[in-house]
């Protein structure tokens, strides 16, 4: 495995290193459908235009509690998910966060020109702790959107795929590389944040105000991509609907609109084409014929997991290459934050 290089640009006729893109997923609960559609997928498509670092972040999901047993499941549960999705790790960088200490270290430099402010101003710290800060409040939820800066500016990644709901973190992110590329001189590559325009947003079963959620209360809000043909059948046609009996989208069909949506993502074909399909046909018809859709499209991913879960050795000789080729960057980036602050090299 040659793994993707971190090829500086040059005018003497070398290629120029492509665009960076860095992605994050938390291991904590069951990866959906949402997720899925509103960037695995994409993750695939990234490979062919940006060089990409594509990290299972395990000390972020430790801001939670969860017992060691079920973190190194769902850890293990993400990486298989990356390669069955078809992220190719000749191609692109595939590891997991704790298996690269710069990020940990970086994270405390950070921490050293971050503001309690700013950092108390984060839409997802208020929304976690319901908008108090209780002395139950784990330092390290308070402080999530630095280690996550710290993942970004490692790399010197230039663009990062994010919702709308991580969006808030990427410009705390830019603000930090400006902030020490000031204080400290050139140093970070500042990042630029990424919401695919064809990324779908899916939104719960259950309740189509809100986006789909691995913790949601109830697992009819999602469809978990390893849930079998019968589970998924069953949640569809549990799946809320709007008044009346018309398939179509709209402002007064919110359900109906994300069960078109989920549709039309997996065939690409238009919601209105779909709509038309089903003119003077009932929900329970097109329910039918979408949960049939959900199945076909899961199906070889979820081959490729059980492949991937039968034999762990593929996948940890992945996660092994992917530490070595991202810790070689990493270092690099930190060497250069040490240099820039001051420190004392470590003697050889």
């Amino acid at each position: 495995m040659s793994g993707p290089v971190d090829t500086p640009a040059s005018s003497q006729g070398k290629p120029a290193r492509r665009p960076r893109v860095f992605s994050g997923t938390q291991p904590t609960g069951a990866l959906h459908l949402g997720n899925y559609l509103g960037a695995f997928r994409g993750y695939v498509a990234m490979q062919e235009t940006h060089d990409c670092v594509y990290c299972v972040v395990d000390l972020h999901a430790i801001t939670v509690r969860q017992p060691r047993a079920v973190l190194r499941r769902n850890t293990m549960d993400v990486a298989n998910m990356f390669l069955a999705c078809g992220v190719d790790p000749e191609r692109s960088i595939v590891m997991v966060q704790s298996h690269v200490p710069q990020h940990s270290e970086l994270a405390w430099i950070l921490n050293t020109i971050a503001y309690m402010g700013e950092l108390r101003r984060m839409t997802q710290f208020k929304d976690k702790t319901g908008g108090g800060e209780g002395e139950s409040v784990g330092v390290g939820l308070f402080d999530y959107p630095v280690l996550m800066a710290a993942d970004i500016l490692l790399y010197g990644s230039d663009a990062v795929p994010v919702g709308e709901d991580q969006k808030q973190h990427v410009e705390l992110t830019r603000d930090l590389a400006e902030r020490f590329n000031n204080a400290f001189g050139k140093t970070f590559v500042v990042p630029e944040p990424v919401i695919p325009v064809d990324a779908a947003r899916i939104m719960g079963l259950d309740d189509p105000t809100k986006k789909m959620s691995k913790s949601a209360g109830s697992e009819y809000n999602y469809i978990a991509l390893t849930d079998p043909p019968d589970v998924i059948r069953r949640k569809i046609r549990r799946a809320v609907t709007d008044s009346g009996t018309e398939v179509r989208p709209g402002p007064d069909k919110p359900a109906l609109t994300n069960l078109l949506t989920i549709y039309s993502a997996l065939t690409r074909e238009p919601v209105e084409t779909i709509a038309e399909r089903y003119v003077g046909k009932g929900y329970a018809e097109f329910k039918s014929d979408l949960g049939d859709v959900v199945v076909e499209a899961l199906a070889p991913l979820q081959a490729r997991v059980r492949e991937l879960e039968a034999d762990e050795t593929y996948t940890l000789g992945v996660l092994k290459r992917g530490a070595e080729l991202a810790e070689s960057i990493a270092a690099r980036t930190l060497a250069k934050v040490h240099e820039r602050l001051g420190l004392v090299p470590r003697p050889r």
